[in-house]
Parts: structure tokens; C-alpha cells; sequence
């Protein structure tokens, strides 16, 4: 389980970098592909909401009756992945509007889309650093096979859909190097 979570987050990472390699073309004064843009934050978006959203409610579950202490983490998690949420679909909108040819200032653009950034990828880094010590020192084998038996289909499931509905994003996927994390 804590393999399939770690490999989760590699691959969220390889995502984020795509993201950021679309950054550095704004950045640049260039227009980036807006549709695998579009590509990424939808898959994101439909990845918090059927593989992160309840992974995080059963896992704050079954680790606060074991590890009371970790009610105060479970709850900042949980608040920052909200507001997580709330910036990915800000920019959701925006590249809505910039596809139907609205203008939107690109600057402000690419200032979110760096914002959203930096506060996905700290919370990946609080997840690694915080959370899964606790799953690892409160969570027996069997605790983590009824956590796994709990939630939806894992993230290689994800990425063969995605491979399938996004060939051009999966192809960049498969062409971003191996995050570093930190």
C-alpha cells in the first residue's frame, strides 16, 4: 500500500512536471498547449476527486483511532488539499476561457498556474515527510490491505486511462524525467 502511495505520488509528481514545462513556455513569452493544459488539469482534477479525496478520508479515519495525534496533521492536509482544489479549478476556468479565445491577462495566468505549483508539490512533500511515517509506524499488513481493499482503482489503472483518453499528455508523461523528491 505504502508502494502504491509512493508511486502515486511519482507519478502526481511526472504530471506537475508537465505542467511546469508548460509554465516555462509562458514564462517565456510563448503560448503553450493549452489543450494538454486543459489535458492535465482535468486528469488531476478527476484524480483528486476519485483516488485522493477518499484515500485521505480513510486513511484519517483508521489512523486517528490508532495515532490520535495525528488528528491535527490529518486536518491541515485536509484543508490544504481544499484549497488545492479551489486553485486547480480557478485555473480550470481560466484555461476554459482562454480556449474560447477569451482574454485573460497571461501573467496572471502563469503567476496561478506557479502558485498552484508550489502548493501541490509542498503538499506531496508534507504527505512523504509527515503522513507516511505514521501510516508506516501505525499500520500492520493486514491494516494496510483493508486500506487498499477500501479505496478505487490505483493510479496505474488511472494511467492506462489516460494513456487511452490523452495519448498526446501520456506520451509527455512518459517523456518527463523521474521527479526528484524532497
Amino acid at each position: 500500500m505504502l508502494t502504491q502511495l509512493r508511486l502515486d505520488h511519482a507519478n502526481m509528481a511526472r504530471l506537475l512536471h508537465v505542467l511546469q514545462l508548460k509554465h516555462k513556455t509562458l514564462a517565456a513569452g510563448e503560448r503553450p498547449d493549452f489543450q494538454l493544459v486543459r489535458e492535465v488539469v482535468d486528469y488531476i482534477l478527476d484524480y483528486m476527486d476519485d483516488f485522493t479525496v477518499p484515500l485521505e478520508r480513510i486513511c484519517s479515519e483508521q489512523l486517528s483511532a490508532k495515532a490520535p495525534q495525528s488528528v491535527e496533521l490529518s486536518r491541515r492536509l485536509a484543508d490544504d488539499y481544499k484549497a488545492l482544489h479551489e486553485r486547480l479549478m480557478r485555473l480550470s476556468q481560466d484555461i476554459d476561457m482562454i480556449l474560447m479565445d477569451a482574454v485573460i491577462p497571461m501573467d496572471r495566468f502563469a503567476d496561478d498556474l506557479k502558485a498552484y505549483l508550489d502548493a501541490h508539490r509542498a503538499y506531496l512533500r508534507e504527505e512523504r515527510q509527515s503522513l507516511f511515517p505514521l501510516i508506516h509506524e501505525h499500520f500492520d499488513e493486514a491494516d494496510l490491505q483493508r486500506l487498499a481493499n477500501a479505496l478505487p482503482e490505483g493510479a496505474s489503472v488511472k494511467l492506462e486511462q489516460l494513456q487511452e483518453a490523452y495519448p498526446q499528455l501520456y506520451a509527455e508523461l512518459n517523456a518527463a524525467p523521474e521527479p526528484v523528491t524532497t
